[in-house]
């Protein structure tokens, strides 16, 4: 039995007919093909799954599709400005806050969604909303050093052109 849903994901709109039983993980990667968003654990433990539904950071494998309905959803896909890396992007890998980027677009997910509720946030705010992300390869420094890099690059004015 096949439930009609409405949302608008990385800024484009998406009809479709998800089972109750879908979970939103599963209905990013494998309906819309949006595979940055990965399923580490499937107990919302790791954060590999974290999105932004209408901004705030969720983990993905812990809802329903469903429940999405009528929200807004952000991928790692979707913070990207045509094809130009976000600064927390950016910033993870020029601080080599990442190895084998398992981890990475949870953890950048999660770092903008901090930073957009608390634009100063210091490291101990940092290393605390990181805490529902693992990472099983790096320690976290580089991350932490990463998130700050990310912070002020977004903080920095934009160049006229």
């Amino acid at each position: 039995m096949a439930i009609p849903i409405r949302l608008t994901v990385n800024g484009k709109p998406v009809d479709a007919q998800v089972e109750p039983h879908t979970l939103l993980v599963q209905f990013l990667r494998e309906t819309l093909r949006l595979t940055g968003t990965h399923v580490g654990c499937d107990t919302a433990q790791c954060g590999a799954c974290t999105v932004h539904m209408d901004g705030r950071a969720v983990k993905a494998c812990n809802l329903l599709a469903v429940q999405a309905d009528g929200m807004q959803v952000t991928t790692i896909e979707g913070l990207s400005d045509h094809g130009e890396l976000h600064p927390m992007q950016e910033a993870f890998r020029e601080c080599h806050g990442l190895q084998c980027g398992f981890c990475t677009p949870g953890m950048v997910m999660a770092a903008t969604a901090l930073l957009r509720e608390r634009p100063n946030a210091d490291a101990q705010a940092i290393r605390e909303q990181l805490e529902g992300n693992l990472c099983r390869c790096t320690g976290y420094h580089n991350i932490v050093r990463a998130v700050q890099q990310g912070q002020a690059m977004m903080q920095a004015p934009v160049a006229a052109e």
